[in-house]
């Protein structure tokens, strides 16, 4: 059964539409740290990094994330920001690539993404340019100049989807390689890393992964680049054998070596608890019920609220798990919406966007949801003074 409402701690009278940009707590998760901190830390004190093992935490925590993207063991390392791992996974791609200086996205991807390309250029002051096209161009733009492309698989404002091997495909014909930004896939959508070939995968875990606030990232590695890979950010953790304290850096034989500074313990506590609500899930199945549960929500809100235009691909199969509408007035409208228990959120100019996650939403949430969109949209309750400030996080 995919429905684990009773896992998870969200208020009373919520629905919760917006996992796709911070995901609610789940129950585990409180008792798990309260064991961190007080047993673990308060009474272990340093010896917990044998005691309790918080030493190989992040590779643990990176295999079970793995078995949701389909990675194998070991090819999954966890900590630092997403930020951080994508410079990891740019600046090793480039070093891959001899010769070709173009690093090719498209110029819908998460702004850090482009951010990070963009300094990583200016650092290294090679003659590296950054490439953006409207996706359906990015193909016929992978060219033998092209030393990599970087994608986020699902689009952040419409949550449109790349198809990822046969982009991936597209791209190791021309020579260059592949960097997928699972940011708004994992947990959401069926990904096979291994299926797709692709070199590098990325991603946060605050998201449908449920891990909290500021939770860690994951870096992917192709299991036969490992040894290839050679960390920009050659941290104490990422060497061989880090309490050896060597002067010289030696990398860790494994994904290990993508691993920078030290772990956040009590974060990646939360990560893992979290992940205990995934046990036996199915991504395959748990897709198909994303898909009915989005389907019914824009028949009900398109039937409603003629005012608000779909931003997200109509087919499904192109879509991640979250469905955007543009909406005028759509930042206010949105305020009026979480005044009344449906929240959901915002991005600009005038998209409104809701995520569907089948661990703690069913067909009635949905519906309800709709009728309260109806409620704001019709009777124009978004003009109310109060929902026209806006807030510094949208």
């Amino acid at each position: 059964m995919l429905l684990r409402k009773e896992h998870f701690d969200i208020p009373d009278g919520v629905i919760y539409l917006d996992g796709n940009s911070l995901g609610p707590l789940p129950k585990g998760v409180i008792k798990r740290v309260g064991d961190v901190v007080t047993r673990e830390w308060g009474c272990e004190l340093i010896r917990a990094w044998n005691t309790a093992d918080w030493i190989s935490l992040p590779l643990r925590v990176g295999d079970r994330i793995g078995r949701l993207i389909g990675a194998p063991e070991g090819s999954i390392a966890t900590g630092d920001t997403l930020s951080i791992k994508v410079y990891q996974a740019l600046a090793a791609a480039l070093k891959m690539s001899p010769g070709r200086r173009v690093i090719l996205s498209d110029n819908g991807n998460f702004p850090t993404d482009l951010y990070m390309a963009q300094g990583l250029i200016g650092t290294i002051d090679k003659g590296y340019e950054l490439h953006t096209l409207a996706p359906e161009d990015l193909v016929e733009a992978i060219t033998e100049d092209v030393a990599v492309v970087m994608l986020t698989q699902v689009d952040y404002r419409s949550g449109r989807m790349h198809d990822m091997n046969a982009i991936t495909k597209a791209a190791h014909a021309a020579g260059a390689v592949m960097i997928w930004d699972l940011a708004h896939s994992a947990g959401a959508v069926a990904v096979n890393m291994t299926g797709s070939n692709a070199e590098f995968a990325v991603g946060c875990t605050y998201k449908y992964l449920n891990g909290g606030p500021g939770a860690p990232a994951f870096i992917y590695v192709r299991p036969d680049l490992i040894e290839n890979v050679e960390p920009a950010l050659a941290g104490w953790m990422g060497h061989d054998t880090p309490f050896a304290m060597e002067v010289g850096y030696r990398p860790a034989m494994s994904t290990e070596r993508l691993r920078v500074g030290t772990p956040p313990i009590v974060q990646l506590s939360m990560l893992d608890a979290a992940l205990d609500v995934w046990e036996g899930v199915d991504m395959t199945s748990l897709r198909a019920v994303s898909i009915d549960l989005s389907e019914l929500f824009i028949t009900e809100v398109e039937r409603r609220c003629p005012q608000m235009v779909l931003a997200s691909p109509r087919d499904p199969q192109l879509r991640g798990s979250q469905v955007s509408f543009a909406f005028e007035n759509g930042y206010a409208a949105m305020q009026a919406l979480i005044d009344r228990g449906v929240i959901g959120d915002f991005r600009a100019p005038d998209i409104m966007r809701f995520g569907f996650t089948p661990l703690y939403l069913d067909r009635g949430d949905v519906v309800t949801a709709a009728e309260t969109i109806a409620e704001v949209i019709g009777n124009e309750l978004w003009a109310d003074p109060r929902y026209q400030t806006r807030f510094r996080v949208t």
